[in-house]
């Protein structure tokens, strides 16, 4: 991850997984790169379609969604 600034999507109601990783090529979802580390995609529910804006940074203690951590490294 690192890249700092949140992703601002559009999610469908539904099950949704987020990159934890930072190597997945349809970040912020994940793609299965994370496949041979230690790291693992997040799950996530939404029960009404909305927009959200999703952690690219990995710092968030809100996960997938950007808590402003971004601004305090």
């Amino acid at each position: 991850m690192g890249k700092g600034l949140p992703i601002m999507v559009e999610l469908e109601a539904g099950t949704h997984y987020w990159c934890s990783c930072g190597k997945s090529k349809t970040e912020p979802f994940c793609d299965g790169s994370h496949e041979g580390t230690n790291f693992l995609p997040v799950e996530f529910v939404v029960e009404t379609k909305r927009n959200a804006g999703l952690c690219t940074c990995g710092r968030t203690r809100k996960a997938p969604y950007c808590d402003g951590t971004h601004a305090k490294v």
